[in-house]
């Protein structure tokens, strides 16, 4: 088991905690997309390095191809050594198998915390996550009309929408960071093809993210999408699926959390 996951804290539990005087450096990466073709030797290498350079790690969702446990299983394994916290959401690709809790089980098992709708506090720094969904952007977001099958699709982003609220408006922390698989604004969608964009991501995302003065954000999903971009207010937002970090020469980012001030 991880052993810096007691590290984490509950937001109940470090109310009025303030962040930490030194900087705390954010690694985070997405859509490991594992499975049984890829090399072991591989992830457990990305796993090291990237955990060697974080004071916190976190892994954007699509960390398997199916879902499968595993699959989930091999993937805690590789970050189950590492000397820092470790958060992680799940994508779309986690949840083809529909075993979501058993997935987080495994998980936990090794030190892993998955944020679904929660936030932790971590050496001062809040972290606020959830998977996201799709939905579209801005005037050509789908809206909840017509066949019921629409409003299901529209409503799964809403449910995701008032999951970030919720873990958003319980930290009380000075910076928080945001996690999640889907991107909450187009600005990261790149060269994507634009009739997909309604399945990469929602500006649902945007009003808690805003309202609550997030400091950054973190999303996957996207692999064809724009390595960083900001919100209409300005808040950074750094796409980090594997595809578009091997674009920029990257295997992670790196954020130092002190405003402003981004590394790779």
């Amino acid at each position: 088991m991880n052993p810096q996951a007691a590290a984490i804290a509950e937001p109940a539990e470090a109310e009025g905690e303030r962040p930490a005087p030194s900087p705390v450096r954010v690694v985070a990466l997405g859509d490991l997309h594992w499975g049984e073709h890829l090399d072991e030797h591989w992830l457990r290498d990305l796993a090291a390095e990237a955990a060697a350079a974080a004071d916190v790690l976190a892994i954007l969702g699509d960390l398997t191809t199916h879902g499968q446990p595993e699959q989930m299983d091999q993937v805690g394994r590789a970050f189950a050594d590492a000397d820092t916290p470790v958060l992680a959401v799940l994508g779309n690709h986690d949840c083809e198998s529909h075993r979501m809790d058993e997935a987080k089980e495994i998980l936990a098992a090794y030190g892993v915390k998955v944020l679904d709708g929660e936030s932790v506090i971590v050496d001062g720094l809040g972290f606020a996550g959830t998977k996201g969904f799709g939905g579209g952007f801005g005037a050509h977001a789908l809206a909840t009309f017509g066949e019921a099958e629409s409003k299901a699709f529209v409503d799964a982003a809403i449910a995701e929408e008032l999951k970030l609220e919720r873990a958003l408006a319980a930290l009380a922390t000075d910076l928080k960071v945001v996690l999640l698989h889907y991107s909450p604004t187009a600005e990261t969608m790149g060269e994507e093809p634009q009739p997909i964009w309604p399945f990469l991501g929602s500006s649902l995302l945007l009003r808690p993210i805003e309202a609550h003065h997030a400091a950054v954000v973190f999303h996957g999903h996207a692999h064809l999408g724009a390595a960083e971009a900001a919100t209409p207010a300005g808040i950074p937002v750094f796409n980090v699926a594997l595809p578009v970090l091997a674009r920029a020469g990257m295997r992670f980012r790196v954020w130092d959390a002190r405003p402003g001030v981004t590394t790779t």
